[in-house]
């Protein structure tokens, strides 16, 4: 074979491979974009007051919270939650408890119904956020602990 024809060869190869790097490179690009789609409609949304059509308030967040907990077979009444909600923070979601033994050993309990992180994770409820301090997440898991330890959120006067 001539060395004309060999080096046209070589020019088309690296031309063909051109355009294949830019041609992946531009279906990698496009690939977000086309998944995007059916990832976001596979995924979950997180249940909020606001998502549940509630009020982004005291009042909001416990009723969101008792219809996440109906969906989910929880008991517990917006009198009990919001007797312990106001003992244990005063209504303030970012409430975080750093002078008792859960704090001193390095477990603070945090938002609405101080709750310690360890409790949080075990008893958190689907679709809820994974942040502690989230009022609906918080109650909600709480009120999940309360109804395995005590029977319900309403049956709970103290410090639990």
């Amino acid at each position: 074979m001539p060395a004309a024809a060999q080096h046209r060869r070589t020019r088309t190869s690296r031309l063909a491979r051109k355009l294949a790097v830019a041609g992946t490179g531009v279906a990698v690009l496009a690939l977000p974009l086309i998944g995007a789609t059916s990832a976001s409609a596979a995924t979950p949304t997180v249940q909020t007051a606001t998502t549940l059509g509630y009020s982004n308030t005291l009042d909001g967040w416990i009723r969101a919270s008792l219809a996440v907990m109906a969906q989910h077979g929880i008991p517990g009444s917006y009198d009990g939650i919001y007797r312990n909600v106001i003992r244990e923070s005063s209504g303030n979601p970012y409430a975080i408890n750093l002078w008792d033994s859960n704090a001193a050993a390095g477990t603070p309990s945090k938002g609405l119904l101080q709750v310690i992180d360890p409790t949080f994770n075990a008893y958190h409820v689907a679709n809820t956020s994974w942040d502690p301090y989230d009022p609906v997440a918080n109650i909600t898991a709480a009120c999940n602990y309360a109804a395995q330890r005590y029977g319900s959120i309403d049956n709970v006067f103290g410090a639990y």
